[in-house]
């Protein structure tokens, strides 16, 4: 079947070559190109799908670079304000999601999705309950905050509160806000009123920073994120949200306050995520990748065409990282961007047959060394992301049905452009 998707893209080429041939207006070149119509109506026609795209992407790349400095201002003034305080301390911003990986399934609506990581303040601490693997997947995560005893810090840094052994006298003599009374429920950080802080206090910082001169901002309704609307002289807007995350130890993976839509999930609940993972990936793959490398066209082409499909950008984004680590990256040009296309249709209905679609950071032997895992994660056995396609066969149907669908639409997008 994925056959025939690349049975008309040859055709299709064919028909530009000799529409390209007719034009000209020397016989004998027309000849010599009609006899290598081939391979040049091919890289032609990459090109010509590359050019379609080029400007989105470039234009993706600007405002997520004028986005992160936005954010990264925005985070100086507010590190500035809380230095005394005692909430947490807001790490320098990392652009995450499909903006800053380069690609965007996203017409004219892009939301550039940052993580900020958190540290404890002073004479606190963060301890990570994230139990089995198992139970990091559905969401069982917490972060315990706990107090520590500074009365042996005192003799360097001078007189310090300490939250254990002061009297209550003294304490309440220079009582400040504290992380526990107001961002906690019980002992554990909550996803909400951390995202409600953040917000309140965003918005009396905002007009320190330089920007803010030149850009409106404004935050928008959000339970577990900061979302933030900016809005140029020019009436141009950017839209960005901000989560927040724990690292887990070293590696580049967080718990992080992402909304699960779950509706029984505790506010004291955090999501494992990989976005920082995938993101440091996206980078690796830019670096090594030709320079004309098509993935994140293809990518990008491909995740447009899923409106009204059970299929969800991220099943296409697993496919290309995966097929990125067990392919040549050197035959990534857009030259042979058709061919490319039709492997990762054929990658999907391989894995839509087999209903088995490795998640690409569990038991992935192919993982680029640079990427860290938590030791938890690289003992983990490989997680399926397809596994409710076996439990299901009705939904098993419908995903084969809708994968002819997605087909159909591709190979109209490349005769059509729409």
């Amino acid at each position: 079947m994925a056959g025939v998707l690349l049975f008309l893209i040859f055709g299709l080429c064919w028909w530009l070559r000799k529409r390209s041939c007719e034009v000209d207006s020397s016989s004998k070149e027309e000849e010599q190109d009609s006899d290598g119509g081939g391979a040049d109506g091919m890289r032609d026609f990459g090109t010509y799908f590359s050019e379609r795209t080029k400007h989105s992407l470039h234009e993706l790349h600007c405002q997520s670079e004028l986005v992160l400095v936005l954010v990264d201002n925005l985070l100086h003034v507010c590190r500035r304000k809380l230095s005394k305080s005692f909430f947490p301390v807001l790490e320098p911003a990392i652009g995450v999601g499909s903006a800053f990986e380069g690609w965007s399934p996203e017409e004219d609506a892009t939301v550039y999705r940052l993580l900020v990581p958190l540290r404890p303040p002073h004479a606190h601490s963060f301890r990570l309950e994230i139990g089995t693997v198992a139970q990091m997947l559905r969401n069982k995560s917490r972060i315990h905050v706990e107090v520590e005893c500074t009365c042996t810090r005192e003799q360097t840094v001078g007189d310090m509160q300490c939250f254990i052994h002061d009297t209550e006298e003294k304490l309440r003599m220079n009582q400040k806000p504290t992380l526990i009374h107001h961002l906690c429920t019980g002992s554990y950080l909550d996803v909400k009123k951390t995202a409600c802080w953040f917000q309140d206090f965003v918005r009396s910082a905002w007009v320190l920073v330089p920007q803010s001169c030149r850009y409106d901002m404004k935050v928008l309704p959000s339970s577990h994120s900061c979302k933030l609307q900016f809005t140029d002289d020019c009436g141009r807007i950017l839209m960005a949200e901000i989560m927040f995350g724990v690292q887990l130890g070293a590696s580049d993976i967080f718990l992080s306050s992402q909304d699960t839509q779950a509706f029984d999930t505790p506010s004291t609940s955090w999501t494992l995520s990989y976005a920082v993972a995938e993101a440091k990936f996206f980078r690796l793959m830019a670096r090594q990748a030709p320079h004309d490398s098509f993935h994140l066209n293809s990518l990008q082409l491909c995740t447009r065409m899923l409106v009204g499909t059970g299929f969800s950008s991220y099943t296409f984004k697993t496919a290309v990282m995966h097929l990125l680590t067990t392919t040549p990256l050197a035959g990534w040009h857009r030259r042979d961007f058709h061919l490319w296309l039709d492997d990762i249709m054929w990658y999907l209905r391989c894995c839509l047959e087999k209903k088995c679609l490795k998640h690409f950071f569990f038991g992935n032997e192919k993982l680029p060394e640079e990427i860290i895992l938590p030791p938890a994660l690289q003992r983990a056995e490989p997680l399926n992301l397809l596994q409710h396609l076996e439990q299901d066969p009705t939904a098993h149907k419908q995903a084969m049905c809708e994968f002819k669908e997605l087909r159909y639409r591709l190979t109209t997008q490349l005769f059509y452009g729409h």
